[in-house]
């Protein structure tokens, strides 16, 4: 008679799993410590410091007090700061609309003409050069009188312009010239969430009669409303920064017609001394910034997808 073969399994240490875990999480923690650190130093405490500094009346050489809400009630009456957020907001509207639509129609060519990782490359060209370059490259190129842009105008009959000269254009082109460094990084990501969609989603939909536009309206934007919420949080979060593009070109100027708040905040503290007010507008800002994320993650449902 053969002995019968044991299935038990031998016991494990429940003991070891937890080592395990423990060991796993001080890992883990060990190279999380470097950026964790740098992002206090350089991210958390500046941030704490600068809420703490609006309510103080801080100079940079003299002593300063507390001040209670003094630079928020000078706040609200500032002709100059609500003109700066005005103009802030004419930027961002450009930017978006013409970022988001470029973007998208990029990212449908990528996915249904061009299977190359070459050409993708080749569209995430201008976001890897420095804002700063690219600023003065377009600075460059759209000067009104030896701007290579204003030469070919005048070569087809066009006059040419004072694209940073001119109240009207300023903006616009400063929106332009933003757009055409981040169109590809905008573009990729959408295209990753292009990825996502199943392509029977799509073999079905042409079974029923869908024609490619119908296809694009009602399959392909409503599959991609996470996507575009975080694309769209992301971008209008970095347009209300807009400042480098702004500090190189036009400065400002002409007049009040591209101070944006980033502009108005870097003068009030640097040119004039007043970092507490400085900081009173860093606050207010990022307060609205808070708020346009959470109404556009609410709004467009970030947390839902059409896919389950």
């Amino acid at each position: 008679m053969t002995a019968a073969v044991s299935t038990v399994p031998e016991s494990v240490d429940p003991g070891l799993n937890k080592k395990d875990r423990g060991s796993d999480l001080k890992m883990a923690l060990l190279f999380i410590l470097p950026a964790a650190i740098g992002y206090g130093v350089f991210s958390l405490w500046p941030a704490l410091r600068g809420i703490v500094l609006s309510f103080t009346n801080y100079t940079l050489l003299g002593d300063y007090k507390f001040t209670g809400l003094t630079n928020y009630t000078k706040l609200f009456n500032d002709a100059t700061f609500w003109n700066a957020l005005k103009v802030t907001a004419y930027y961002v509207v450009i930017n978006i609309v013409v970022q988001t639509v470029v973007s998208l129609g990029l990212a449908v060519l990528m996915e249904r003409v061009t299977k190359r990782t070459l050409s993708r490359g080749i569209i995430l060209l201008p976001y890897l050069i420095a804002n700063v370059v690219v600023a003065l490259v377009w600075f460059w190129m759209l000067d009104s009188q030896l701007g290579i842009v204003n030469k070919l105008l005048e070569f087809v009959g066009i006059d040419g312009q004072s694209w940073f000269g001119n109240p009207d254009l300023v903006i616009p082109t400063v929106a332009f010239v933003n757009v055409w460094r981040h169109m590809g990084y905008t573009a990729l990501l959408i295209f990753a969430g292009l990825q996502t969609i199943p392509g029977s989603v799509y073999e079905a939909a042409s079974i029923d009669g869908a024609n490619a536009w119908k296809q694009f309206t009602k399959i392909t934007l409503p599959l991609l409303r996470p996507v575009l919420t975080l694309v769209l949080i992301v971008t209008v979060t970095g347009s209300f920064q807009i400042f480098d593009t702004i500090s190189v070109t036009s400065k400002g100027g002409p007049g009040n017609a591209s101070r944006v708040i980033q502009m108005y905040i870097y003068q009030k503290a640097f040119a004039e001394n007043q970092f507490g007010y400085a900081s009173a507008i860093s606050v207010a800002l990022f307060v609205l910034l808070l708020v346009v994320a959470l109404i556009q993650f609410r709004v467009l449902r970030g947390r839902e997808s059409d896919l389950a």
